[in-house]
C-alpha cells in the first residue's frame, strides 16, 4: 500500500494562502521532486480548480520558466483525483473524480497506487486527518508572517504527534520539514 503524503507551503504563521509563499525555481524542483515520487495526485475541488486554471497553460508555454514548465509537464501526465460533491466533469488530462465513502475511497487509491498518493489541499487534508489516513507531512515553511487564514489543520482534536525525517534550508530561505505520523 502507497503512503499518502501532505504536502503543502505555508508560512511561518500557518497561512496557507499559496500567494503568500517564494515561488522561486528551488521550490518548484522541490515540489517537482515530491510529485515524480507519488504514483498520483489527489485535491480537493476548490485546489483542483485553483490548479486547472494555471498549469496546463503553463505546461504548453515555451516561454514559461524552465521549473515552472518542467512542474506542469509532469502535472499533466500525472494521475490526478479529484474529492467533489458539487462538480462531477473533469476534462483536465488524466484526471478523474473519488466517489463514495472518503475513507473507503482513499484507502483504495492507496491500496491501488503502490509509489504513493500526494495530497495538496488543505480543506481536505483536514478531513483525511481527522480519518487518519495521512502518512506523511512535507511542508515547506516560508519566511513570512502572513497575518490571515486560511491555517492549516483549523479545529483539529485531539492533537498529533509527529515525528521528524529531515530537514531542507533553501536558499530563499525556506525550510522543507518532512514529518511521518508517530505511532502510539
Amino acid at each position: 500500500m502507497g503512503l499518502l503524503t501532505f504536502g503543502l507551503n505555508v508560512t511561518l504563521d500557518g497561512c496557507c494562502d499559496h500567494r503568500e509563499g517564494i515561488a522561486d525555481d528551488e521550490l518548484h524542483d522541490y515540489f517537482t521532486q515530491l510529485m515524480d515520487a507519488a504514483g498520483a495526485m489527489l485535491w480537493g475541488r476548490v485546489t483542483y480548480e485553483l490548479m486547472e486554471s494555471a498549469w496546463p497553460a503553463v505546461a504548453r508555454d515555451e516561454n514559461a520558466p524552465r521549473a515552472m514548465q518542467e512542474w506542469a509537464r509532469k502535472l499533466e501526465a500525472k494521475p490526478k483525483y479529484v474529492v467533489s460533491a458539487s462538480r462531477r466533469d473533469f476534462p483536465w488530462t488524466n484526471t478523474f473524480r473519488i466517489e463514495g465513502d472518503l475513507r473507503e475511497a482513499v484507502t483504495q487509491l492507496k491500496e491501488k497506487t503502490p509509489q504513493g498518493v500526494l495530497v495538496g489541499s488543505p480543506t481536505l487534508s483536514a478531513a483525511l486527518e481527522r480519518l487518519g489516513l495521512i502518512d506523511e507531512y512535507r511542508l515547506v515553511v516560508h519566511p513570512v508572517l502572513a497575518g490571515h487564514g486560511p491555517w492549516l489543520f483549523q479545529g483539529l482534536e485531539p492533537s498529533r504527534r509527529l515525528e521528524l525525517v529531515s530537514t531542507h534550508r533553501m536558499k530563499s530561505g525556506q525550510v522543507a520539514l518532512h514529518y511521518r505520523r508517530k505511532e502510539g
